[in-house]
């Protein structure tokens, strides 16, 4: 879709800014990376027709003529009934491509991450951006609307007050962008926590099957591991793994449920708070170093000391 000496036009309305058209946006400039484009911000009937990709405007959903709007009757609808905004139209056929384009290091579009991360995006964020959008649906709880997404994109549009910057909308069209930059992140970031989450439930899932004892995970790296542990119903009772900067290697516990500060096994009630010399005296562990108050984890400077920590508290009695 690139061409250096005749950039294509891009086009979407001009006037207040909503959190559909602002993520369809940034979408596409993450699918069509280095694409030389230029944005239009108009409902110029003519120019709607002109250009190459229309997004929230123009009266037609037809995404083999890459027109995306959601306002007609007759607009397009998700299986389950629900009313598509023009994220949503703009994910539905960009999607994976962008999701590709994001980790272009780790997999090729097409891939079983790369399907799966965009159906996650599409599930957990798109679709309540379509829902609000359409006026389907809102945050069960007012108190939290101010913090979700698509109040602060609507919080970059200038204010009533703001002074005019000539008929061009330059300065509406500078918020607009702002507010793209800001979602663009935001999708960024999105795409590289769940490949992590993914990559870690592989990661745990290979540790917990080459163990030796089912009730203690080992991992050389610190990563999530809770839910993966409950999702495949590991009989975890605590996971040894390295610390991110100390060089020590942690205990934790395994949460009586996701979220729960209830473990299933605490640490022996004895190693409570205790530290260096003296926890290393208690605990039998000569470099064990750390255990907290609460007795949800524990460290020591070794991964054999780990693992010898998390021994004698399964053999703990309390």
């Amino acid at each position: 879709m690139n061409n250096a000496t005749n950039p294509e036009i891009w086009l979407t309305h001009n006037g207040h800014f909503h959190c559909d058209d602002v993520f369809a946006y940034a979408a596409l400039k993450m699918a069509f990376k280095g694409n030389e484009h230029i944005l239009v911000r108009t409902r110029d009937k003519e120019k709607i027709a002109n250009a190459k990709i229309v997004f929230d405007v123009g009266g037609i959903a037809d995404e083999h003529s890459n027109r995306f709007d959601h306002h007609q009757q007759g607009a397009p609808r998700r299986e389950d009934g629900t009313s598509y905004s023009s994220a949503g139209l703009i994910w539905k056929k960009y999607g994976e491509r962008a999701v590709s384009a994001e980790l272009a290091d780790y997999c090729k579009e097409g891939t079983e991450m790369v399907t799966t991360i965009a159906k996650m995006i599409d599930e957990r964020i798109v679709k309540m951006i379509d829902l609000i959008d359409n006026g389907e649906d809102q945050p069960s709880d007012k108190r939290y609307n101010s913090i979700g997404l698509a109040q602060i994109v609507n919080d970059f549009n200038p204010t009533w007050d703001m002074p005019p910057y000539g008929e061009n909308d330059y300065y509406e069209d500078h918020c607009f962008n702002q507010a793209v930059n800001f979602v663009f992140e935001f999708l960024s970031n999105k795409i590289n926590q769940y490949r992590a989450k993914i990559l870690a439930e592989n990661h745990v899932l290979a540790a917990y099957q080459n163990g030796i004892d089912d009730r203690i995970l080992i991992m050389d790296r610190s990563m999530p591991w809770n839910n993966t542990a409950f999702k495949h119903g590991f009989n975890t009772l605590f996971a040894v793994y390295p610390a991110q900067k100390n060089g020590q290697w942690m205990v934790d516990t395994m949460p009586i449920e996701p979220s729960s500060y209830s473990q299933k096994k605490p640490l022996p009630a004895e190693w409570a708070g205790l530290v260096d010399n003296e926890l290393a005296a208690v605990s039998g562990v000569p470099d064990a170093v750390f255990v907290h108050l609460k007795r949800f984890c524990g460290a020591a400077k070794s991964k054999e000391g780990a693992i010898a920590m998390a021994r004698k508290a399964l053999a703990a009695t309390d």
